[in-house]
């Protein structure tokens, strides 16, 4: 695709930078956060097949490591994001990865620039959810794959009519997500659920019954020593990601195709 298809907003030199762990990005390298930066890399392992040969967008890549795994399977990779250091640092780290400092509530791309859209747990962040959706869905070229995942509203804030994530706006169980997707113009080729394998189930015992209740339990600088160690040594293999009894994962990974005008 051409370089004149995207609108880029100029910016002062790039230069690395060391980005803060916020509560709304999970980032690599850390300890203490492997659970979580794992559990995303699992989402992005099992949709990379989608994108194989693909002008690729994700939208909302945050630190950048999500688009650069993509890129492995992508013809080419776009990654947006609106946050100047995230900017910056993906392109120094990443340069397999085109970054474009851009809002997601207007995507810069011309209509049908893109062959996937791929936002990996974003969507719950977002005030207009059905106008993030319609952007993409203009952008997707005809037939084009959209592919979204988000926390299952029923197990992450499970019985509460707010979020328990104070970054997060709006949660969604998998009908919900399925009418969003469907709303903004598009046809749901299948629904995955993400879930602790095996091993991730036999750390759960091992913590209480969950582990992810013994993270939350308290701040990292006062977790047992087995609750440290178990959290870095979790792997992305740790995860399953099946398509049975959606209602019950942990996240959900939607994939649809952009419907025929």
């Amino acid at each position: 695709m051409p370089r004149d298809n995207i609108s880029f907003i100029p910016g002062d030199t790039i230069a690395e930078h060391d980005l803060a762990l916020t509560g709304e990005r999970t980032l690599p390298g850390i300890a203490v956060e492997n659970y979580w930066f794992r559990r995303h890399e699992a989402g992005y392992d099992a949709v990379s097949v989608w994108c194989r040969g693909a002008t690729v967008l994700e939208a909302g890549c945050g630190e950048g490591y999500g688009a650069n795994r993509l890129r492995r399977d992508a013809s080419r990779v776009f990654g947006l994001d609106y946050d100047e250091p995230a900017v910056a640092h993906i392109a120094a780290t990443y340069p397999d990865v085109s970054i474009v400092r851009g809002n997601l509530a207007t995507l810069p791309f011309r209509d049908g620039a893109i062959d996937v859209a791929v936002s990996m747990q974003v969507i719950e962040h977002l005030w207009d959810q059905p106008g993030f959706l319609a952007e993409t869905c203009r952008v997707l070229r005809p037939a084009g794959t959209l592919v979204i995942s988000t926390p299952n509203r029923l197990t992450f804030s499970p019985g509460q009519e707010t979020p328990l994530n104070p970054y997060h706006t709006r949660e969604l169980a998998a009908v919900e997500l399925t009418e969003l997707i469907r709303t903004a113009g598009f046809t749901l080729l299948r629904m995955y659920g993400v879930w602790h394998g095996r091993r991730l189930r036999k750390l759960d015992r091992r913590n209480g019954g969950s582990l992810i209740a013994a993270q939350l339990a308290g701040p990292a600088a006062t977790w047992h020593p087995r609750l440290r160690a178990d959290v870095a040594s979790v792997q992305v293999a740790d995860f399953d990601i099946r398509t049975e009894d959606i209602d019950r994962s942990l996240d959900l990974i939607a994939v649809a195709v952009k419907q025929s005008a």
